[in-house]
């Protein structure tokens, strides 16, 4: 599929849906990181919700082992115990895609730095770091974290590469860099793989922030970002092309084929349902 040099403006509001999460590099939204409060609140309902786990699993516990002896009661209890305030909280956050009790209730969840869907990997180290944070401290060092961080990230997030967004509320889109018309043949042959995350956001907002830069500053860094995209494209862009509008290619391309391929699977699942 060829780029288009002028893709069609997206809304200009729009509300955050799962599929909107589920973004690249050059993602069109800045997701909105959830306020103090909300965080709280959530964390509050989440705390009384493990809370009613870990007493249920380690009543339950208690009973099964209750004509065994000690020895195997304690590790019952352990178990229990990890098993509530680990295992419960990761499968929640993995399996609703970042979501817990008390984010559902209150419209947040989970998002890798990028914006993008988290894994079970980032749901265990919010999981075992929150042990210590909110549950060995009562939730001191978590408050403290979150007041500090400019995105109100406590050590979970800070450790896994995370952040706490807000999913009801109206978002301004921010259009990607458009395809150079210079590079509209090279894009059609062009293999853009995946850049690693730092690297495409980095790139993103370089970009999208060029008028704040210094012209020279703004080609320098254009220049370092372009030396570190250059491995994961082939072929290489004609010659004499600037950095600013290689990389502008670069996310252009991998916007087009990520909406292609948003939109066959969009008509699969229409084929598959009937709707």
């Amino acid at each position: 599929m060829t780029p288009s040099a002028a893709p069609p403006p997206p809304p200009e509001h729009a509300t955050v849906t799962d599929d909107d999460v589920v973004v690249g590099e050059g993602v069109a939204l800045d997701l909105p990181a959830a306020g103090v409060g909300l965080r709280l609140l959530s964390g509050f309902l989440d705390v009384a919700a493990t809370g009613l786990v870990l007493v249920g699993a380690v009543l339950l516990a208690t009973v099964a082992t209750a004509d065994v002896d000690l020895a195997l009661q304690t590790a019952a209890t352990i178990l229990a115990t990890v098993a509530s305030l680990l295992v419960w909280p990761v499968l929640w956050e993995t399996g609703s895609g970042g979501r817990s009790p008390g984010r559902f209730a209150l419209g947040l969840r989970v998002v890798r730095d990028d914006g993008g869907p988290i894994t079970a990997q980032h749901a265990f180290v919010r999981a075992l770091l929150g042990v210590v944070e909110i549950w060995l401290t009562s939730g001191a060092l978590a408050l403290l974290t979150v007041l500090l961080h400019p995105r109100g990230k406590r050590l979970g997030d800070l450790a896994a590469g995370t952040y706490v967004v807000r999913t009801r509320v109206p978002l301004r889109w921010r259009g990607g860099p458009g395809l150079p018309p210079a590079l509209a043949g090279w894009a059609t042959t062009a293999d853009v793989g995946p850049l690693p995350v730092g690297l495409g956001v980095a790139v993103r907002e370089v970009l999208t922030r060029s008028r704040d830069l210094d012209p020279t500053s703004f080609d320098r860094v254009t220049a370092a970002l372009a030396a570190q995209v250059a491995p994961h494209v082939s072929p290489a862009p004609p010659p004499g092309t600037r950095p600013a509008d290689f990389l502008a290619g670069v996310l252009a391309v991998r916007r087009e084929r990520d909406r292609a391929r948003l939109a066959r699977d969009a008509d699969l699942r229409r084929r598959l349902v009937g709707r």
